[in-house]
């Protein structure tokens, strides 16, 4: 899939001891039909890659397609070179920081949307008295707990949320077994929705089938796109929409 060429830039990020620029990456819908006034989908990577990850540049070009723009950008602590995540606080930080750049390039509805970690950050982020200043948030593989470790959930500050939120898990994913916890948790939350992915693991990867990761990040784009097009809304009673098939690895 081919896209435009991104605007590569970065932004300042106001950090407790000082501002840091973190990367980041703007494009604008391939069908610019709807020009500022389509929506931007700022998309934060996991703990383990960062923004130029196959996976996140696949979803990207894909939800570009789509007639939406979008930002990929880095988290402090990566940019720093560091692997392993910094405190929440300075990735909450990031988080505000790149809402308002993504304000500052349209005029329309802005998705906080991130891949395991960058989506529970963003989540962090809204929860928070000063809340964030996104739309909707939409998660790819919603880190619930650690592998095997149900009983110690990531989900109280999740009914704190009032934005719309999607989770989009896949049902073999190791962070969310049992499912049903993450159901009911979800069921807690002011606004809130789950796709499931058969056979979906933490990546959407599905086992015995494999397809490059860029392809299995654009498999997911047309139901984000269409959550930011119909008003963040999704209809469980329509035809497919519950569950899809897709599969990825990120």
């Amino acid at each position: 899939m081919t896209a435009l060429p991104e605007e590569r830039f970065r932004i300042p990020v106001p950090l407790p001891a000082g501002t840091v620029e973190v990367s980041a990456a703007f494009g604008r819908a391939s069908d610019d039909s709807g020009g500022d006034a389509a929506p931007v989908v700022a998309i934060a990577h996991g703990a383990g890659a960062g923004m130029d990850h196959p996976f996140l540049l696949g979803f990207s070009a894909a939800l570009q397609a789509e007639g939406l723009h979008t930002l990929r950008f880095t988290f402090p602590y990566l940019e720093a070179g560091r692997r392993m995540p910094g405190p929440a606080a300075h990735a909450i930080l990031a988080w505000r920081a790149v809402i308002a750049a993504a304000r500052e390039r349209g005029s329309g509805s802005v998705v906080a949307c991130g891949k395991s970690y960058g989506g529970r950050m963003a989540s962090m982020a809204a929860a928070e008295e000063a809340g964030l200043d996104a739309d909707a948030l939409v998660y790819l593989g919603y880190p619930l707990h650690q592998p095997g470790k149900p009983e110690k959930p990531r989900i109280e500050h999740l009914p704190a949320v009032t934005q719309p939120q999607l989770f989009v898990e896949g049902t073999n994913d190791p962070f969310v077994q049992p499912v049903s916890q993450l159901e009911d948790d979800v069921a807690s939350c002011q606004d809130a929705a789950i796709v499931w992915i058969d056979g979906g693991g933490h990546s959407f990867e599905v086992k015995g089938r494999k397809r490059p990761a860029d392809a299995i990040g654009a498999d997911l784009a047309p139901l984000v796109a269409e959550f930011a097009r119909s008003g963040f809304v999704i209809d469980a009673s329509a035809p497919g929409a519950p569950r899809k098939d897709a599969e990825g690895e990120a």
